[in-house]
């Protein structure tokens, strides 16, 4: 049977097509960069047995089934013909808000241009939905696919974005003026502006709660946080956020803190700030973070508190490293014969935390065996992970939203994105030490070793998420594309005993981050406490209730917070400096 013709040929025509990231000096997606030299040495290093497995030797085969491609050229040539036929009579409608604006209407020839880019783009992707290959291999098609759209739209260009230039006559050339001045700045500070970040300042406007550093290593500090209440509960709270992130997402401004409400709610709380690594961290490993940070700090807030037992907050990264360090403390604690004091946490909260990788969303398409062992002879015996590195990698997760908007509002529009905090702190990167990341991506993203027990070995204790008999909060997010909500679902169903799992709206950051005064979104719960095989037959069973899940953790908190105490009047230990210390502000 001959093949069918390109239908796509036409797509080559259009001069956006030749040039996918415009701004290359700026935005660059993990896989570029100056990695070429480390990869050739990679490589060679691989070839001459110093590490176990050789790369593949060839890309995954896709296949496109003729049929298939018949099909989706006849619905192109149709579309196509149709979309000629419209625009010969009037401007073809568009829903896309990146051409909703009227300058777009006014000019055919520019609505035309849009049309027909949304028409080749719904092509290309259909494209790709009709290979044939493996799972992963699809995916990552897809991927590419989607960036490759994303970057081609005709709004990104001067040439072909109506708005862009509508404005650039109305102001005489001032906007292009301040649009060089935007990319020049950003060249500068080495990344996209997101935000007036001119307007934020962490401690003054952004990190406000008020709190002191009680204990600090050469990896944390511990902010403990100043009483809002006459009395407090006798078990204090430990949050441990991401340290691939700043604290402070937690600690925005007054109205939506998370910490100021766990405070408010009669929480004794103490938070975990993470160093941003430089090179004198380059050496540490996961162990280092479990024994030296995270057990540490529990340590040290039962120490400072006089509590017996804490409860522990872990969010996004840090619940994963929470957890693997209470997994540590349980085989300790089992090894402790003769001792009779309770185990260090009472209870432990994860907030869109993966603890089962089984799945991972999007992010998988970065991970396979190769990456791995080039991340692994790159870094995993000494260096850092640029924390631009990961930003770029989660902005092109959405990257109309997160990479293109701006290039079109900062620098052909000449606009200043209005101040958002949240934006400020997502353009706060961090570094990580190269050994630690690569031992993450490994055993977790590859391997999904964690829900496997005995199989992993860490600060000298096997692994076994079977023993920790805590109570576990555990809450995901239902559009998060980072901590997907069946991965948040399967991480609660690798956890034994008691376990409450909330869903609530939204992505990763908005759906956390959910003030109940904000009235916002809502979240679903099983009263039953049943934990079915999938996150979908949990929800049949679930109830939908409006706004924040903030107060039902609360409450469910408040259980496992033992008696409520007279409020401390002072801090527990002299203060090292004021709350939110130095390390948060130390940048990338």
């Amino acid at each position: 049977m001959a093949q069918p013709s390109n239908p796509f040929a036409s797509f080559g025509a259009w001069p956006w097509m030749g040039q996918t990231q415009p701004f290359a000096p700026i935005f660059k997606m993990p896989w570029q960069s100056d990695w070429m030299g480390d990869w050739a040495r990679a490589v060679q290093s691989l070839q001459q047995g110093d590490a176990p497995n050789p790369l593949p030797p060839a890309m995954p085969v896709l296949r496109f089934a003729p049929e298939k491609l018949r099909e989706l050229q006849d619905e192109y040539m149709k579309e196509a013909t149709a979309l000629w036929n419209r625009s010969l009579q009037a401007p073809p409608e568009i829903k896309d808000r990146r051409f909703k604006g009227e300058a777009w209407k006014q000019n055919p020839v520019a609505a035309w241009t849009a049309a027909l880019y949304l028409l080749n783009a719904r092509t290309l992707m259909a494209l790709a939905d009709a290979a044939e290959g493996d799972a992963k291999s699809k995916a990552r098609l897809r991927f590419a696919t989607e960036q490759w759209i994303a970057a081609a739209a005709p709004s990104n260009f001067l040439a072909f974005n109506a708005e862009a230039q509508q404005k650039a006559l109305q102001t005489q050339g001032q906007s292009l003026a301040q649009g060089l001045a935007n990319m020049v700045r950003d060249i500068q500070q080495g990344h996209m502006s997101m935000t007036d970040e001119s307007q934020f300042e962490v401690g003054r406007n952004v990190a406000t709660t008020e709190g002191a550093v009680v204990f600090e290593n050469e990896l944390f500090q511990l902010l403990e946080y100043k009483p809002l209440t006459e009395k407090v509960h006798e078990k204090p709270l430990l949050i441990v956020p991401p340290c691939i992130n700043k604290f402070y997402i937690l600690d925005l401004q007054p109205d939506n803190s998370f910490v100021r409400y766990a405070v408010a709610q009669g929480n004794r709380t103490f938070v975990v700030s993470w160093r941003n690594a430089d090179e004198s961290l380059a050496q540490k490993t996961w162990d280092d973070y479990i024994e030296q940070a995270v057990i540490t700090a529990i340590e040290q807030v039962r120490d400072i508190t006089g509590a017996e037992q804490i409860n522990a907050l872990g969010f996004c990264v840090g619940g994963t490293l929470l957890t693997t360090a209470l997994a540590v403390l349980t085989a300790r604690h089992a090894k402790a014969k003769g001792r009779k004091s309770a185990f260090p946490v009472a209870s432990v909260t994860l907030l869109t935390t993966l603890v089962d990788f089984g799945d991972t969303g999007v992010l998988d398409v970065f991970i396979d065996e190769p990456s791995v062992q080039f991340r692994e002879l790159q870094m995993g015996k000494g260096g850092l992970l640029k924390g631009k590195e990961l930003a770029s990698t989660f902005s092109f997760l959405r990257p109309n939203d997160l990479v293109w908007n701006y290039v079109v509002g900062n620098y052909l529009k000449g606009e200043t994105p209005p101040p958002f905090d949240l934006l400020y702190w997502n353009s706060d990167s961090t570094n990580l030490p190269g050994p630690f990341y690569a031992w993450y991506l490994r055993n977790t993203y590859l391997e999904n070793n964690l829900v496997k027990p005995g199989k992993l070995t860490v600060c000298g204790e096997k692994v076994d998420l079977r023993k920790l008999h805590v109570p576990f909060y555990v809450y995901g997010s239902r559009e998060d594309h980072i901590v997907p909500i069946g991965g948040a679902y399967a991480s609660a169903q690798a956890l034994p005993g008691e376990r409450r799992f909330v869903m609530g709206a939204s992505g990763h950051i908005a759906g956390v981050i959910n003030p109940p005064q904000a009235n916002k979104r809502n979240y679903w719960l099983r009263e039953d406490g049943q934990l079915p095989a999938d996150v979908d037959q949990w929800l049949e069973g679930a109830t939908e209730h409006p706004g924040s899940w903030w107060p039902d953790w609360s409450a469910w908190l408040a259980a496992h917070a033992g008696k409520q105490v007279p409020a401390p009047a002072s801090y527990g230990r002299k203060p090292i400096e004021p709350a939110p210390g130095r390390y948060v502000k130390v940048k990338a």
